[in-house]
């Protein structure tokens, strides 16, 4: 399902590859029963390999860390949250287009490179 350069992220790797990150985190909070997550997990995907070195772009399914989603505020899907230095910067809630995304993702890198 998720592209060869997509982590998944869950309650046994979070805190070290995306609390402790030392690049800018995108997470994408998703289902696999979800329509809108089934729409965007191209984008995502194709962000993976697009920001690969840059920041780190995953996916975690709320089904099986229902305390990552409670723990962030996760009450609808897709929820897209970034991450710098352990904080959320941004929420992005529903199905957004690809450039959103990458947008937050520029912001936290701090220029645009792409």
């Amino acid at each position: 399902m998720a592209g060869e350069h997509t982590l998944h992220f869950n309650e046994d790797n979070f805190e070290r590859e995306v609390l402790q990150s030392d690049v800018p985190v995108l997470v994408d909070f998703w289902a696999t029963w979800c329509g809108p997550c089934q729409m965007v997990a191209p984008a995502i995907d194709e962000l993976a390999a697009e920001y690969r070195g840059r920041a780190k772009i995953g996916k975690c399914d709320v089904d099986h860390a229902p305390g990552l989603a409670s723990r962030y505020g996760v009450q609808s899907i897709p929820t897209i949250l970034t991450f710098r230095a352990g904080q959320v910067v941004h929420r992005l809630v529903g199905a957004k287009r690809k450039s959103e995304y990458a947008a937050a993702l520029d912001e936290l890198i701090g220029k645009d490179r792409r």
